[in-house]
């Protein structure tokens, strides 16, 4: 079988098919024969890696930014409606009111903390390690516009639970207009 444009242009076998000395065809005599096809050479040009960027001077920080700056984990949450609220519930055990952050705009809702440890086992002393300690945050676009300043949080055994009333759609407002 003939050699295909890429291999004609490569100077390569298909990886598919054994290579084979190709067995010369008999041309009849009243034709030359054809000449070998000529591979072209391949340009291979190297691409130099962009400079990084000057090394900056890390700003001194406080202990409630030290935690912010870890490898975080996201918090697994549940949201659901009522008629009156959003309601977003979540398992953080072990953590105290003291490490959870929760802030709310309108149309946001971001939950942080940390779950510390009170014992420091090695690596080498774990049979199996699987809960998540450290720093941990989760942010939720809500589906609708609440009451910012009605919303409350609670947490009852190791369950968050975060309620959002829902704000009341304005209906058609009637304006009076002044003469002046």
């Amino acid at each position: 079988m003939a050699p295909s444009f890429f291999e004609r242009l490569t100077g390569m076998s298909t990886p598919d098919e054994p290579e084979t000395p190709a067995s010369p065809q008999p041309t009849p005599p009243s034709q030359p024969a054809p000449a070998e096809p000529q591979t072209p050479a391949i340009l291979v040009t190297a691409v130099n890696e962009p400079e990084s960027p000057a090394p900056q001077t890390p700003r001194p920080t406080t202990k409630k930014e030290d935690w912010l700056q870890e490898p975080e984990g996201q918090l697994t949450i549940d949201v659901y409606q009522t008629p009156a609220d959003i309601v977003i519930k979540s398992t953080i055990a072990g953590v105290t009111r003291d490490n959870l952050d929760i802030s709310i705009t309108n149309d946001m809702i971001t939950i942080k903390g940390k779950r510390e440890r009170d014992e420091h086992p090695t690596d080498d002393q774990y049979y199996y390690q699987e809960c998540y300690w450290g720093a941990f945050s989760r942010s939720v676009i809500l589906p609708v516009d609440i009451k910012v300043e009605e919303t409350e949080a609670i947490l009852n055994n190791g369950i968050l639970t975060v309620r959002l009333p829902k704000a009341e759609k304005e209906k058609s407002k009637r304006i009076s207009v002044k003469t002046i």
